[in-house]
């Protein structure tokens, strides 16, 4: 499984406000073009930041599902727009998971989440 690492710097004070679109507009959007999603995970050291993953079954499959969302009418017509003002940078760190990847385990304990 290839697995892209990204991590977004948000423009100062706009996190929040970027969240509630990734997880309301981006994912749903990601999701539907074939992509798995985990996260937004919160940078507790800068406020302006949060990482995400997106994983693919292959290089190609990868190189073909991004291509098809971003070339795509949701993407140019209405993510796009909405996106790439509230974003100061962003960085990708593409991997491959090892044959003995581990995933995280189920658990009956909750963990609580932060409230924005």
């Amino acid at each position: 499984m290839i697995v892209e690492v990204r991590t977004y710097k948000i423009k100062p004070g706009r996190r929040d406000e970027f969240i509630r679109f990734f997880e309301s507009r981006s994912v749903p959007a990601l999701r539907a073009h074939g992509m798995d999603i985990l996260g937004p995970l919160l940078d507790l050291e800068n406020a302006d930041t949060f990482v995400f993953l997106r994983s693919f079954p292959s290089l190609e499959a990868r190189e073909e599902m991004k291509s098809v969302f971003y070339d795509g009418p949701v993407w140019k017509n209405e993510l796009e727009a909405i996106a790439m003002p509230m974003i100061d940078s962003y960085s990708v760190a593409l991997t491959e998971t090892s044959a003995g990847f581990v995933t995280f385990q189920s658990s009956s304990n909750s963990v609580p989440t932060r409230k924005m």
